[in-house]
């Protein structure tokens, strides 16, 4: 280590000087909240000046301590010049135009003082100005170190384009440096965290020698873009090499088991760190708390999370979401609770665990709950608000919600939203307004015309449900098992037989995909509604796989339709073997039978329910009024003006008695 011996100025008021200035320099520490300024450098310093200088904790003071050095002529020579520089360049509490006018006072700075400018303008977030210093560099022949090319890189990331960069790796190229280990993990970064994942490879694979760093930012690399194989793959490969990972390395692999569910390579890592006694961090054991709940091995989570010492926010949302996903909302809402400084991903992880569980209401009142919190939802948030606003067709909130976070520019539109807010107008039964929605996307993906094609066929419009699908086949996208549910359900909605029975037959010769049970289920439903209840019936008992309650649910339905009451009960007695519980099926089986006047066959299946103790779910409706939303259940007397609505309803009763009695006697005089 170099050592630096400056000379004490000799006189006694410079000594009173120090004094009073280490006074004035500890007070403002006591009253300051900044963190000391803790630079880095391999010089060992003696001088009282650059020694405070070192602990400086504001730019006033910095400019004293300056003032100073120009009294004693100690800012004239390079190393207390640098210092100074690398303060107001560096530092959270420096200020990168004084830096600029430190720079000019030299006529010909050396590399670190050039490097610091470069470095300090990309950390004011001025990479322009940044990358102008390394071309600056480059034509005035100032010798370059590995560094420069770091901190150059480094600038280069901010911009929007990669030409800057790759000029740079030219440089490196021709002046001799590709083979600095520093600097060819500069470019592996810079290529990695643009996603430039064939250009990281080609630079990682010419590395002759690599170190935990090259590795780490490889994998890292493939992890963070979602590629767990390649990421997996060369983690495999490291640990056959010399190099040992490091915590960062196994919070990136854990990544890319979280991804592709692979817990045998995240237990493998959790064992490793545990036998080799590694200090484990907070972020580490997060990363592998998450990696249990997104591998669905909720018990190894528990047993983790209650042997943290450690907790943050983080970590309660992860089990929060993991409860959530396998449906113990009851769990989850418990996590919750107990978080102490809930952030917006954990209110949106339970608002989503609500949504996706059936639980809309829930999830819309916890909703409200966090805008009252202060808290401004994000992405994931209104995406599930939509998707409960769509199932309970809550068109004026979920078009509030489009107008005022969307529209109002509160918040970045992206593909992901747009989709949701496409799904919400379907369901919500305004499929014109999906449709303007889908219509001025700039970006779609599979999951657009998806949510189209379905929102299509969901309200009866089959034709234009066939024709988005051949939009899409047009622009290149290539439809997946659920793009045939809704063509299939559009072509059963619309009576389109010769043309459901096409897409059913062409699904795995053209595209690959090999029918399921619920494709299978819209084709018995397009068969049955059209009255072909026997080719229905041949079609399910020919099925491949075990029939599924949508497929004979789709034929009894049919069956009440054309009242055929043997395939009836045919199909009533296999979805009961498939789900006992369910009121729906005995309603539905007794409602044809008194269709046809079988009523010794209704006392049957009435009783057979009632044996089984199985008891009919009450029905229900929804009323909007002035934003706020009531639920009705049949003969129920809990809303306090229900007085006033049977009062209405008996009216309505005896004005329509009236109305169909008047029909009668027209007819009777006509006649």
């Amino acid at each position: 280590m170099k050592k630096l011996l400056l000379l004490v100025p000799r006189k006694q008021k410079s000594s009173l000087y120090y004094q009073h200035l280490h006074l004035q320099h500890r007070k403002t520490l006591s009253y300051s909240s900044q963190p000391k300024w803790n630079s880095k450098t391999n010089v060992v310093i003696t001088h009282p000046t650059l020694l405070i200088l070192e602990s400086c904790s504001s730019m006033r003071q910095l400019k004293q301590i300056q003032a100073r050095m120009t009294l004693t002529a100690l800012i004239t020579h390079t190393f207390p010049l640098s210092r100074l520089l690398a303060f107001c360049a560096l530092s959270d509490i420096g200020d990168i135009r004084h830096a600029h006018l430190l720079f000019r006072r030299f006529h010909h700075p050396n590399t670190f003082m050039w490097n610091t400018m470069i470095r300090g303008y990309r950390k004011a977030q001025f990479p322009t100005i940044s990358f102008s210093f390394f071309l600056h560099m480059l034509r005035q022949g100032v010798p370059f170190d590995c560094r420069t090319f770091v901190f150059a890189l480094k600038a280069c990331e901010r911009f929007p384009r990669a030409s800057e960069g790759e000029s740079v790796h030219c440089v490196v190229t021709k002046i001799g440096f590709r083979f600095e280990l520093l600097v060819r993990n500069g470019l592996l970064h810079f290529y990695a965290d643009r996603g430039w994942l064939e250009h990281a490879r080609e630079v990682f694979d010419e590395m002759s020698h690599r170190d935990v760093v090259t590795w780490t930012t490889i994998i890292d690399g493939y992890a963070s873009r979602d590629y767990p194989d390649e990421a997996l793959g060369l983690f495999s490969l490291m640990l056959g090499s010399d190099v040992e990972p490091n915590e960062v390395t196994f919070i990136a692999v854990l990544s890319a088991c979280s991804q592709k569910g692979d817990i045998g390579m995240g237990r493998y890592i959790h064992e490793n760190v545990e036998k080799k006694n590694m200090r484990c961090s907070l972020s580490l054991r997060n990363a592998l708390l998450d990696m249990y709940v997104k591998c669905g091995s909720l018990v190894a989570a528990r047993e983790l999370f209650d042997r943290m010492e450690t907790r943050d926010v983080f970590s309660w949302t992860s089990m929060v979401n993991g409860y959530a996903k396998c449906g113990d909302l009851e769990s989850a809402r418990w996590f919750f609770d107990q978080t102490a400084h809930k952030n917006v991903v954990c209110w949106s992880a339970m608002i989503a665990g609500y949504s996706q569980n059936n639980k809309p209401k829930e999830s819309l009142k916890l909703f409200h709950e966090m805008v009252a919190a202060g808290m401004v939802p994000g992405e994931h948030a209104l995406v599930s608000m939509l998707s409960a606003c769509g199932q309970l067709s809550y068109l004026d909130l979920g078009h509030w919600i489009h107008q005022y976070f969307v529209n109002g520019k509160r918040l970045s539109l992206n593909v992901t939203l747009e989709n949701a807010i496409i799904d919400m107008y379907a369901k919500c039964g305004s499929i014109d307004a999906a449709a303007e929605v889908f219509g001025t996307m700039p970006e779609r993906n599979l999951v657009s015309w998806n949510s189209m094609i379905a929102g299509y066929a969901a309200n009866g419009r089959a034709k234009q449900a066939i024709k988005a699908f051949d939009q899409m086949i047009q622009m290149g996208f290539k439809p997946d098992g659920i793009t045939f549910v809704s063509l299939l359900t559009a072509c059963s909605h619309g009576g389109l037989i010769s043309e459901g029975q096409e897409y059913f037959d062409t699904m795995e010769r053209n595209y690959g995909i090999k029918p399921k049970k619920e494709h299978y289920a819209c084709m018995i439903d397009l068969l049955g509604r059209t009255g072909l209840l026997e080719e229905a019936y041949k079609l399910i008992t020919n099925m491949p796989m075990q029939p599924c309650e949508a497929a004979w649910g789709a034929l009894l339905n049919a069956c009440r339709m054309h009242g055929n009451i043997e395939l009836a009960t045919l199909s009533a007695h296999n979805l009961l073997s498939l789900d006992p519980e369910d009121s729906g099926i005995y309603v539905l089986l007794a409602n044809i039978c008194a269709n046809e006047r079988k009523w010794g066959d209704v006392k049957r299946v009435r009783s057979l329910m009632r044996n089984k103790g199985v008891k009919k779910v009450p029905g229900h409706s929804l009323i909007e009024i002035d934003g706020e939303f009531s639920e009705f259940l049949v003969a129920e007397e809990s809303h306090p003006q229900s007085e006033e609505i049977y009062k209405v309803l008996d009216e309505i009763f005896l004005l329509s008695k009236l109305e169909n009695r008047d029909c009668d006697y027209e007819l009777v005089f006509n006649g």
